[in-house]
């Protein structure tokens, strides 16, 4: 299983943000890519990377800054944020970035992101972002009247690598990973899914890997890393040991 440590951008610094509220932001660092560099040595291979200003304007907003994790960063770098053109998936696959997650725009445009998973196959992200089990978009601003188990459903022949999954109630809170909706959610899809929001220690960690061969990709942590509740070279370690 993967350990992807986050790096959320809001105005090029480093922030990680309550129930994805912008309002509710609290500021880490601002200079991404020696965060990109500390993960690194810490161990990591992976990267999940949220333009969050990028989320509600539709467009990149922090593209220096994700340009400079590109630099650092020796690994893989998925990235999501308001990523919704052709031009801009191709754009930041030039760039180097491994996996682009893709949110609103598949809910609002299914068949876009079905083209771009053809065109790069293994390189599209399904971001799944759910509120009581409903599917939430614009960077989470709004709520839809779409299950997740039903937009999960939409991309299974669609060549996608992956479905992260986020449960925003518990995102930035440290109330601990929604394990049984994850789970319940690889159960009832083909696709492997990424678990995300809420992640507060190891015994998360160790949860979701028991669940690894039923379909759980990865995990997605960043609070806890920040907050110092969870170290990265030892989630990694058990993550991989299982």
């Amino acid at each position: 299983m993967i350990v992807f440590p986050a790096i959320d951008l809001k105005q090029g610094q480093v922030v990680r943000l309550a129930e994805g509220d912008m309002a509710r932001a609290t500021v880490y660092g601002d200079d991404p890519a020696a965060q990109a560099m500390l993960f690194a040595e810490a161990g990591s291979q992976y990267l999940h990377v949220v333009d969050l200003d990028g989320s509600f304007a539709g467009s990149a907003q922090n593209r220096e800054a994700v340009e400079g994790i590109l630099s650092a960063f020796p690994g893989h770098v998925q990235l999501g944020g308001g990523i919704r053109t052709p031009e801009a998936v191709a754009g930041w696959f030039d760039l180097g970035v491994s996996r682009v997650v893709m949110g609103t725009a598949a809910l609002k445009d299914p068949q876009f992101v079905k083209d771009m998973a053809r065109e790069y196959p293994g390189g599209i992200v399904v971001a799944v972002d759910a509120r009581d089990g409903m599917v939430a978009t614009e960077g989470w601003a709004e709520v839809s009247d779409v299950s997740i188990v039903d937009m999960a459903r939409r991309f299974e022949d669609a060549g996608v690598a992956s479905l992260l999954f986020t449960d925003i109630g518990r995102d930035g809170l440290l109330k601990g990973c929604n394990i049984e909706a994850t789970v319940d959610l690889a159960r009832r899809t083909d696709l492997p899914v990424i678990a995300s929001g809420g992640v507060k220690g190891l015994d998360d960690i160790r949860m979701l890997t028991v669940h690894a061969k039923g379909g759980i990709e990865g995990v997605i942590t960043g609070r806890a890393l920040y907050d110092g509740r969870l170290d990265l070279a030892a989630a990694i370690a058990m993550a991989e040991r299982e």
